[in-house]
């Protein structure tokens, strides 16, 4: 990553979810600076750590209904065919899944990978395991949205992890969607999975760093030429 990608992803605004969260490590760092100096330092440490986590920068999202773009920052951790979660309705076939994984220093932002209708919103409890692991699609707390694309339904699970205790998603049913446009975000470390039908190729593999609104995921049809990028 280049110094103005870094600063670029780094000195962005905050998303208004982590307001109180950095009010409270300010207001608890002054309070231990009174027990002890040093740990004020720390608090306030923690503090810019915490206004970071929350950073929601703009991103250049491709305008092309054939690519799957990253849901969110963070590293690939799967690419493979499997059963997506019943609670999405999407069947019994196995579909490619593609999994990214975010870590405490990622943006937790999530964005929207193709363009299309919400016709589903499933919320289902479950366990906190590290959500690096595989079988955490299945254990975990974790919210999925069914979105109908012009290649037919795709299914896009957040998924809770050790440290997450929280999944906003502030999208509905028969809502429409764009592209690289903001549905949710998770609290604090985390994973989202996509699922896509027959006929898409995947553009990633296993390890590589993808960005939330840009990086493309995988692709339908044949490979083309530039593509034109939007801002979100």
């Amino acid at each position: 990553m280049s110094l103005i990608d870094t600063v670029r992803n780094t000195l962005v605004p905050v998303h208004r979810e982590g307001y109180r969260f950095i009010a409270i490590f300010f207001v608890v760092s002054l309070a231990l600076g009174f027990l002890w100096e040093p740990l004020m330092w720390i608090g306030f440490v923690l503090t810019a750590w915490c206004a970071y986590f929350f950073r929601d920068p703009e991103r250049m999202t491709p305008i092309d209904d054939d690519l799957v773009i990253s849901p969110a920052d963070g590293t690939v951790s799967s690419v493979a065919t499997v059963t997506p979660p019943e609670e999405l309705g999407l069947g019994s076939e196995p579909m490619l899944r593609i999994s990214v994984f975010m870590n405490v220093f990622n943006c937790h932002v999530n964005r929207a990978p193709m363009s299309g209708t919400v016709r589903r919103v499933a919320y289902r409890a479950g366990k906190f395991v590290n959500a690096e692991l595989d079988k955490a699609s299945l254990e975990n707390e974790r919210n999925g949205l069914v979105i109908e694309t012009k290649h037919g339904q795709i299914g896009v699970v957040q998924i809770a992890g050790l440290v997450a205790r929280r999944i906003l998603c502030w999208t509905r049913e028969s809502a429409s969607l764009e592209a690289g446009e903001r549905f949710g975000l998770i609290r604090f470390g985390s994973r989202l999975d996509v699922f896509l039908p027959a006929g898409a190729e995947p553009r990633v593999t296993v390890g590589q760093t993808a960005t939330g609104g840009e990086t493309v995921l995988a692709e339908f049809g044949s490979a083309k030429g530039p593509v034109i990028s939007r801002r979100a």
